[in-house]
């Protein structure tokens, strides 16, 4: 087990809907929220704070919530202005594990290094 709590969002209904219409092209085939959350980013968190996510979830709203409207689109101009925890709300529901077992035999690397 490793000291790290695991921090998934899916999304909801208006997160999908802002893809869809953020969409430059607007021409191609609208996405799903079954393909949206299919394959989700998975946010490691300290574990002491894995037990109660919300409160690390309030401090690190907005970078959440950046993170995830890039993985669509890197034009800001698109992104809705007021992006603050009620917005994120509306828009993710929060998934939080506190045990992670890690399998792998080598250590684990950091590819920004």
């Amino acid at each position: 087990m490793i000291n790290r709590g695991a921090l998934i969002l899916k999304a909801k209904e208006p997160f999908v809907q802002w893809i869809n219409m953020a969409d430059p092209n607007n021409k191609a085939p609208k996405v799903s929220m079954a393909e949206v959350n299919e394959d989700r980013t998975v946010y490691l968190i300290d574990d002491r704070e894995a037990e109660n996510p919300s409160e690390w979830i309030m401090l690190n709203c907005a970078n959440l919530f950046e993170t995830e409207l890039e993985d669509w689109t890197t034009d800001e101009s698109l992104w809705p202005p007021n992006r603050d925890l009620d917005l994120f709300n509306k828009w993710f529901a929060v998934e939080c594990h506190t045990v992670l077992i890690d399998t792998c035999a080598g250590p684990i690397a950091d590819n920004e290094v």
